[in-house]
This record gives C-alpha cells, structure tokens and sequence, in this order.
C-alpha cells in the first residue's frame, strides 16, 4: 500500500513538474525539445518491455502490453514529428546544373 502510494506521489511531481518546466519553453527551443523528449520515450519503452518481460498474471500482462504499444507509437510520433519540423527549414531552392 506505502509502495503505491509512494509511486503516486512521485508521479504527480513529475507530473507538475514537466508542466511547469514545458510551459516556460519558448517557442524557438520546441524542436530540440521535441528530440530530447523522444530520448525519454524511448527510456520509457524500454521500461514498458521491462514490465511486460517481468509480469505475472493476464492483467499485467495487458497492461504491460498496452505500455508497449502506446510508448511505441509515442516515440515513433515524436520523431515523425521532429523530421516534419526539421524539414520546415530546409532552403526549398534546389540548385541544378545548367546543362
């Protein structure tokens, strides 16, 4: 009971934290938070199949797989994303050879 109520409590700080921390990020530093975020979603996908690997009945096993799956596509989302933004600053002027 202590256990859970203690992973409650460290998921609220991170949560509140993270929304404090994002919220005063301006505008021109998005992307590379972006990409720095998608490091995080990759640790958390790498815990998800931790938690899987180790579960021992049906329910956590759903769980874990659901934890695979959406931290999955989180972190696939965030680099189709990221790539979408980096591609806003490409010059568009393609250089050809006059032939």
């Amino acid at each position: 009971m202590i256990e859970g109520l203690a992973a409650l409590y460290i998921f609220m700080l991170a949560g509140f934290t993270g929304y404090e921390i994002i919220s005063k990020v301006p505008v021109i530093l998005h992307t590379p938070l972006m990409s720095g975020s998608n490091f995080v979603h990759g640790i958390v996908l790498v815990g998800a199949m931790i938690a899987l690997g180790i579960a021992e009945n049906t329910t956590q096993q759903i769980i874990g797989f659901l934890a695979v799956l959406l931290g999955a596509g989180n972190a696939v989302g965030g680099y189709v994303v990221t790539e979408r933004m980096l591609e806003m600053f490409k010059s568009s002027n393609k250089e050809t050879n006059g032939g």
